[in-house]
């Protein structure tokens, strides 16, 4: 369980939570990864001592076995490193560089490629070779990759330290109590409508709540409407500059006006069934200069890596939405 902090913030008179900012979260994933792939060397290395020296042919051919079974399962733990490396990636120069407005890293930068030279010439005569060699260059690529993905996120402290202000205005969180995830019911996508058995593209998220439950804005901000619209019920629209807005439909009571500022985790309202909808939920959507976004891209502040995936790979097998 994470820690969760608070503090007395004077002009609301009460207790607001306190969130981890951007560079410790990237550091943090910086660090899992690279904690997995020195875990998995020295396991392999300290598997060689405990092994000692073979006494007969049959122990030589046991031990080669051993060795390969080793290397596969490093190949393999390098193999998902990477994975989790290309996900880093695709958040770094996808989100974060977006939200900064900074040019992503190029391709050409990052994929550099040591096969073809003469690197692992060394290893050419050895048993398995092929094997062997393949699993050094998983090791210089990621090796190559967290150098240069830790330069990366150094270049986006600065941006940070030099838009703080934009980041407040970022809907960074979920819209809903909802750490273990059980709320989540529907991603962005293509989904089955609920009434119509169509498939249509659903521009947000749908939590699966009771009636009256706390709904947070997602960032500082300014209401732009509270009003009931035909299909949401009641819905309010945030403004939170820097070219977002949110929007949050199916309430059952709005706490909030027309002008009022609000600031990230103020309850605005408590969620409901109004509108067209199947069941009680709320339906949250994120716009970026006018375009809907996936709402997932943006909750940096409540998940990890792990539960960032476990929230999309959730999302997806949901094939339908609630209104």
């Amino acid at each position: 369980m994470r820690n969760v902090y608070y503090k007395y913030d004077e002009k609301l008179g009460m207790y607001v939570r306190v969130y981890p900012n951007v560079r410790v979260r990237l550091l943090t994933w910086l660090r899992q990864a690279i904690l997995f792939v020195m875990l998995g060397v020295a396991g392999y290395f300290a598997s060689l001592l405990l092994l000692g020296t073979p006494e007969s042919a049959d122990d030589l051919r046991q031990e080669n076995a051993r060795l390969q079974s080793q290397y596969d399962v490093l190949s393999q733990r390098l193999d998902d490193a990477l994975a989790v490396m290309e996900d880093i990636r695709q958040r770094d120069d996808n989100l974060y560089r977006v939200m900064f407005m900074a040019e992503p890293v190029s391709d050409a930068v990052r994929g550099v490629n040591y096969v073809g030279t003469n690197r692992y010439e060394a290893y050419e005569d050895m048993d398995n070779a092929e094997l062997v060699i393949a699993t050094s260059h998983k090791m210089d690529l990621l090796a190559r990759q967290l150098y240069l993905q830790s330069q990366s996120f150094d270049e986006m402290v600065e941006y940070y330290r030099n838009h703080e202000d934009m980041l407040l205005h970022l809907p960074a969180i979920q819209p809903v109590a909802n750490k273990d995830l059980k709320r989540t019911a529907s991603g962005y996508g293509y989904r089955i409508h609920p009434i119509y058995q169509t498939r249509i593209f659903h521009k947000g998220m749908d939590f699966a709540c009771d009636i009256g439950t706390p709904v947070y804005a997602t960032a500082d901000g300014v209401v732009k409407n509270a009003r009931y619209e035909k299909g949401y019920g009641y819905i309010i629209t945030i403004d939170h500059g820097y070219g977002y807005e949110t929007r949050y439909a199916h309430l059952k009571k709005m706490e909030v006006k027309k002008g009022q500022r609000v600031v990230r985790g103020e309850t605005i309202a408590l969620s409901g069934n109004s509108g067209r909808s199947t069941g009680p939920h709320l339906h949250y959507e994120v716009l970026q200069r006018g375009r809907h976004v996936n709402p997932a891209h943006y909750y940096f502040m409540d998940l990890d890596a792990d539960q960032y995936e476990e929230m999309i790979r959730v999302a997806e097998n949901h094939g339908k939405v609630l209104e």
